[in-house]
């Protein structure tokens, strides 16, 4: 099968490429490079000729550039619009598209009086009346959902996944995982915690991801899908997660006035299981990650 991956060279898409590979699939990637177009310019000339496009790119960045820099995280909103124009324009027949958890609205994401902790499920998002997302990098996610419907009705099947917190060892260290497994590595002490600790994460392995992806596509799954474990656990716990594994036990530092996000983010993965059962749990992830 002839599939177009963009964003090959980011987290998530150099794990699908080599997955897609493995497959035997013939694989074009796109992803910005020096003195060469990136996917936008691809979509506005390319004139198509895939069985399967899989849209990986986006300008993210972690917390530190969903909260300071919102203005250029916003420059999703063109990029996803080319990409459906473009499915569309050149009639690609299937196609994947990475939504994210932070299109969830805010409001159920936040700290309840009762200490409950609300698992999101797909249906929690209205697109026809979505309330506000998180930050201008949710509100992007929403609005390509919202694409993927009129790409869909144009002939386009669009498969639609929401992971949570995705994580490896290979990610960028501008993430909570990677930077909480180099300050283990380094056996700092105090161990800094952005927030107080106490914010809960739906953390997903990106081989997990991975395979979801692949196998919502080969089930042929419709509407739109979490992608995570439905276990929340809050950074505090986290830390010690890593710590241990690591061997020490060092004294927490919180960082009140770090970027934090919003107090809970986990899902509801009913719907995900149906036909993945995800592999790698958070321990295992840490193992890999601190022996990498």
């Amino acid at each position: 099968m002839d599939v177009l991956l963009t964003g090959h060279r980011g987290f998530i898409g150099r794990h699908l490429h080599r997955a897609l590979e493995e497959r035997g699939h013939d694989v074009l990637g796109v992803d910005y490079e020096r003195h060469h177009s990136d996917a936008l310019d691809f979509f506005r000339y390319d004139n198509g000729g895939y069985e399967l496009a899989i849209h990986c790119a986006a300008n993210v960045g972690g917390r530190a550039s969903i909260d300071g820099s919102p203005l250029a995280v916003a420059t999703n909103l063109a990029l996803d619009s080319w990409y459906f124009q473009w499915l569309v324009r050149t009639g690609t027949p299937r196609a994947v598209y990475f939504s994210s958890s932070a299109a969830y609205p805010v409001e159920l994401q936040q700290e309840w009086a009762s200490g409950d902790i609300h698992h999101l499920v797909e249906y929690d998002i209205d697109l026809d009346n979505p309330r506000l997302p998180d930050a201008t990098y949710g509100l992007a996610k929403v609005t390509g959902e919202r694409l993927a419907q009129y790409a869909e009705a144009e002939g386009c099947r669009v498969h639609v996944l929401r992971p949570m917190s995705g994580y490896g060892a290979d990610q960028d260290d501008c993430y909570p995982f990677p930077a909480f497994i180099g300050r283990a590595k380094r056996r700092e002490d105090p161990f800094e915690v952005w927030g107080d600790g106490s914010s809960t994460r739906d953390w997903i392995h990106v081989d997990d991801v991975v395979g979801a992806t692949l196998a919502a596509i080969d089930h042929d799954i419709t509407g739109p899908v979490n992608l995570g474990w439905g276990r929340a656990t809050s950074f505090d716990q986290l830390a010690g997660y890593v710590t241990a594994a690591a061997g020490y036990t060092p004294r927490i530092k919180h960082l009140p006035t770090a970027p934090q996000g919003v107090h809970h983010r986990v899902c509801d993965p009913t719907r995900m299981l149906s036909y993945y059962n995800p592999q790698i749990t958070l321990e295992e992830g840490i193992r890999r990650a601190l022996d990498s």
